[in-house]
C-alpha cells in the first residue's frame, strides 16, 4: 500500500508560514530596536558593542562581517562610539594600516549592563514558550534556514522576465 503525500493545510501553507515568520521577525525586530534605544543606542551601535563584548578586539572589517554592516556604516558607528568613549582605535602591531577596535573600560561596563537587559527583554518575549517549544522552534528555524541557504537556485533555473514590447507611438 502506497501512501500519497498529504496536502498541506491551507492555513499552514509555505506562503502562509513565510508571512507569519516575516511578521514575527518584524515585530521582534521593532521591539528590540525600542529596547536598545532606551539605552541611548541605535541598533547598529549596539551590535558593534555586543560583538566586541563577546569576541574581543577586532578590525573594522571583522566587525562588519559579524554584524552585516557596510564599511561606511561601520565607520560611522565606530566614530559615534569613540566620541562617547565606549571604544578606542589602535594600530595593529604587524600592519599599521589596520586599526583594531576595542571596548574601553567604560564601554565594557556599559555594554555589559545593556546586554544583560537585552537578554531579559528577549526572555520576556519567550516566557510563554516551554523548554520543548524552544527546542522545536530552534530546530525548525535552523532547518528552514539551512534549506534556504542550500536552495539558492542556479542561474539557469531563474525565471526570466519577458521583454516588454516597444510602446506604440
Amino acid at each position: 500500500m502506497t501512501t500519497r503525500p498529504r496536502q498541506p493545510d491551507p492555513n499552514l501553507s509555505a506562503p502562509r508560514l513565510w508571512l507569519v515568520l516575516a511578521r514575527a521577525y518584524g515585530s521582534i525586530s521593532a521591539y528590540v530596536e525600542r529596547c536598545v534605544a532606551a539605552s541611548g543606542l541605535i541598533l547598529s551601535d549596539f551590535m558593534v558593542l555586543e560583538v566586541l563584548l563577546h569576541k574581543g578586539p577586532l578590525t573594522i572589517s571583522d566587525i562588519g562581517q559579524k554584524v552585516l554592516l557596510a564599511s561606511a556604516s561601520m565607520t560611522a558607528a565606530i566614530d559615534r562610539l569613540e566620541q562617547r568613549g565606549l571604544v578606542r582605535r589602535t594600530f595593529c602591531n604587524s600592519d599599521r594600516r589596520i586599526r583594531i577596535i576595542a571596548l574601553t573600560p567604560v564601554g565594557t561596563q556599559f555594554i555589559s549592563a545593556v546586554y544583560a537587559q537585552h537578554e531579559r527583554d528577549l526572555e520576556f518575549l519567550t516566557t510563554e514558550l516551554t523548554c520543548e517549544e524552544r527546542r522545536v522552534l530552534h530546530a525548525t528555524l535552523k532547518k528552514i534556514g539551512l534549506a534556504a541557504h542550500a536552495a539558492i537556485p542556479p542561474a539557469h533555473e531563474l525565471i526570466e522576465i519577458p521583454a516588454a514590447e516597444p510602446a506604440k507611438v
